[in-house]
């Protein structure tokens, strides 16, 4: 039985995921790209794990450069979320309309976002049309407590905070 790349992707809508922008640099340019792909994979050495499209610029930019710091949204950064996320004509992705400052690896850290980690790249592996990049954290902070930015069923959605 063979499955539909669309049904495929609606299965995958009903999973939420936080969402984040995954910033690098490459000389002077800073880039960002929002990313759902992202989850932790050890703990010792501390590897997360984000996975970039071949044919996006970050995925470029990030093989050059071998930094990214992965910026975790908050609920009220669905503009930023928007801004990193659109492709096409007059959307370069750098960082001329957002606030930052760099990182420990160069790498910018957005403000107002509700952590960071910042990483070096460890490995890199093919997966399909993505690739895998598994990033060795190197610096990282909690930043402040407010509700994170979820993704689900191809929308944006506010969590319910229990009393």
């Amino acid at each position: 039985m063979s499955l539909e790349s669309t049904l495929f992707r609606r299965i995958m809508s009903q999973f939420p995921t936080g969402v984040t922008v995954v910033t690098t640099r490459v000389g002077d340019y800073l880039h960002g790209s929002t990313v759902n792909s992202f989850t932790s994979v050890s703990l010792e050495p501390m590897l997360v794990l984000v996975c970039l499209d071949k044919k996006g610029d970050t995925h470029e930019l990030l093989l050059k450069s071998g930094i990214f710091a992965v910026n975790i949204l908050a609920q009220e950064q669905e503009g930023m979320s928007r801004l990193f996320a659109t492709k096409g004509e007059g959307h370069s992705h750098n960082l001329d309309q957002v606030a930052y400052r760099l990182g420990v690896t160069g790498a910018p850290i957005l403000e107002g976002c509700l952590a960071y980690l910042d990483c070096v790249v460890a490995h890199r592996f093919p997966g399909g049309d993505h690739t895998i990049f598994i990033g060795e954290v190197v610096d990282g902070a909690l930043i402040r407590e407010a509700p994170p930015l979820v993704f689900f069923r191809g929308k944006y959605v506010r969590l319910l905070e229990s009393p």
